[in-house]
């Protein structure tokens, strides 16, 4: 059923939102994109169309900022773009732009200008308004303040009657999704200043990277800004993934009761428009436009309402797929063994890339249980996959028989070990290089956090696809595929991908005769609750132990076990610098989010 057209005398103010995957760096590809959204926009008869932060360079553009020539160009492509496109509506895009004032072609280069965080609003190929980020967030994944001058005044503009004020993510959230308000307790408060301006809407692009669980917190607060200031609020996030950061997009609209006014999906690029119920006068567009959908029951926000499993699912299949898609490869290559981490690593690259995209490659070794050869052959059977098996005996003999001289007397050990998981790096990155596929490697947060993988060996490849998911979280992932096989979007599967032996099997490296991970390794749900304490919520081994030791802990641990994982996860962070970009998908992330020195003398497990 469709909403009558509104009188031509009066109507509501037509908001569009582009959620919109952009590619760093790729100016002119985003612009075109940033073109074709507000064309969709138009033709809807949007009053407003806004568009993610950095939309037009893509986000985080990092230190291409500091590149002699990149800001000149991302300058002129945002002036093109707004004379060109944006006729008969605003048109509002986040740009990196130098300071006013400072020398746009200066003979210091890029690097010697002062920077900001910028929208700028167009309507009818007339820059109408500018607005500079006034919140920079320098903390986990950020590093605004390497790039970026804050901006010091509020922004209110006039669209087709109504009063918009103009903000950019952190000036909305100022860091209290991940618990960082306290960097902004002497800062004024963006928000307020736009209420006290009259702001009617505010509108919040912005690029804020997906994790797990978080929907519900930044929801919470975009309620919260709307019912104290008595306005709307729009948000609107870029989707996609870039490096080891991904998107969900999600675009939303909140009434200044609470009221979730519209919700645009998850994951996916979209145009979410909606009527605002704002009292626009003669001077909007007044003319006759199309009435948008009424949606029963309302709108339903997938951020909220999807399950975990699901949503971390599709921003793993999203972040692999964009960067293949970004980097230029077509095609992967990873090792199948049958086991957990192997069988759902398989059915997420299927997902991301298609089943003839990916090749899986089995490499048995003298320690290699039948059942997980077979398991890997039934894997890729169900899902479709390139299969073949490149047995790594011989070349393992050859290694021990090389250096039989010179380990004479030792007694086999870890190195042994190490030796057939390093050939097995050496096999699959010689299949990347000739056949030009990229190295999916396979090691879960926990075995990352742990050491338990091996440099040069698994540890090799591209991306690290599940470095960020715990070892309990792969297996509720690895649950719900098999369940849900019919929403992975995978050509031809018409079964559950992952055979049952490859979820119920003790997990095991098999690189010894018997060999189990909880030989050298606590209970993974006692692994991953000190992880999550020790890493994530950055507490000290003593305040871990108490509380795990604490009667009515749901999951137990020691003192021997604390110090040791703890020490363990320490020792480690030589690997780590050293791993494959990684996914984030968590709050706390090996990688840029978690900066600690390798060569220190912090020992705070001593006092256990």
């Amino acid at each position: 059923m469709l909403s009558p057209i509104p009188s031509l005398s009066s109507h509501p103010v037509r908001l569009a939102l582009a959620q919109i995957n952009p590619t760093i760096g790729d100016i002119d590809g985003n612009a075109a994109l940033i073109a074709r959204f507000t064309r969709q926009a138009r033709e809807q008869a949007a009053d407003l169309v806004v568009f993610p932060e950095l939309a037009l360079t893509g986000y985080p553009p990092k230190d291409l900022l500091l590149q002699e020539g990149f800001v000149e160009a991302a300058s002129a492509a945002a002036k093109r773009l707004g004379e060109e496109h944006s006729k008969g509506l605003t048109l509002v895009f986040g740009v990196p732009l130098p300071l006013k004032g400072d020398d746009a072609g200066g003979g210091g280069g890029s690097a010697s200008r002062r920077l900001a965080n910028s929208l700028l609003v167009y309507r009818d190929g007339r820059l109408i308004d500018y607005y500079d980020k006034r919140l920079l967030p320098t903390y986990d994944v950020f590093d605004e303040n390497r790039y970026f001058v804050p901006g010091d005044r509020a922004v209110v503009v006039d669209v087709a009657g109504v009063r918009v004020g103009l903000s950019i993510c952190e000036d909305l959230w100022r860091g209290q999704d991940v618990g960082f308000a306290e960097r902004y307790f002497d800062a004024a408060d963006p928000v307020d200043a736009l209420a006290a301006a009259g702001a009617q809407l505010i509108i919040n692009p912005s690029a804020s990277p997906f994790r797990i669980g978080m929907g519900a917190a930044q929801r919470a607060l975009l309620r919260h800004h709307a019912v104290k200031r008595g306005v709307h609020i729009a948000a609107v996030n870029q989707v996609g993934g870039n490096d080891e950061l991904v998107f969900d997009g999600s675009a939303c609209v909140v009434g200044p009761g609470g009221e979730l006014l519209a919700a645009g999906p998850c994951f996916e690029e979209a145009l979410t428009v909606v009527d605002l119920p704002l009292a626009v006068s003669d001077a909007g567009l007044g003319v006759a436009r199309p009435a948008l959908p009424v949606l029963s029951g309302g709108a339903v926000d997938s951020l909220l309402t999807v399950a975990t499993e699901e949503t971390l699912f599709r921003a793993l299949v999203l972040g692999v797929r964009d960067y293949c898609r970004k980097t230029g490869f077509k095609t992967a290559v990873k090792g199948l063994s049958g086991a957990i981490e192997s069988a759902g690593f398989a059915v997420l690259a299927a997902a991301a890339l298609g089943p003839r995209s990916v090749h899986g490659v089995a490499l048995p070794s003298r320690y290699s249980s039948a059942g997980s050869q077979t398991d890997a052959v039934d894997l890729a059977a169900r899902l479709g996959v390139h299969y073949s098996t490149v047995p790594i005996e011989r070349g393992v003999a050859a290694l021990e028989a090389t250096l039989e001289p010179v380990f004479a007397g030792r007694p086999p050990d870890v190195t042994e070990e190490n030796l057939q998981s390093r050939l097995r790096g050496t096999i699959l990155m010689a299949l990347s290089n000739k056949f030009g596929h990229i190295l999916l490697t396979t090691g879960n947060k926990s075995e990352m956090a742990v050491g338990y993988a091996t440099l040069y060996g698994d540890m090799n490849g591209g991306l690290a696809v599940i470095s960020d998911v715990p070892k309990t979280l792969v297996y509720r992932l690895a649950r719900w595929m098999s369940g849900h096989y019919q929403s992975l979007g995978i050509e031809g599967l018409c079964s559950s991908p992952i055979p049952d032996a490859s979820i119920t099997k003790p997990p095991s490296a098999e690189l010894r005769p018997n060999q189990t991970d909880q030989d050298s390794l606590p209970p993974y749900d006692v692994l991953d609750e000190i992880i999550e304490r020790y890493v994530t919520r950055r507490q000290s081994p003593r305040h871990i132990l108490d509380e795990m030791s604490a009667p009515g802990a749901l999951v137990r641990a020691d003192a021997a076990t604390v110090k040791r994982v703890v020490r363990l996860i320490d020792l480690a962070e030589y690997k780590r610098k050293q791993a494959a970009v990684g996914l984030k998908v968590t709050t706390v992330a090996f990688g840029s989010g978690r900066r600690v020195p390798i060569a220190q003398g912090y020992r705070p497990e001593q006092g256990l």
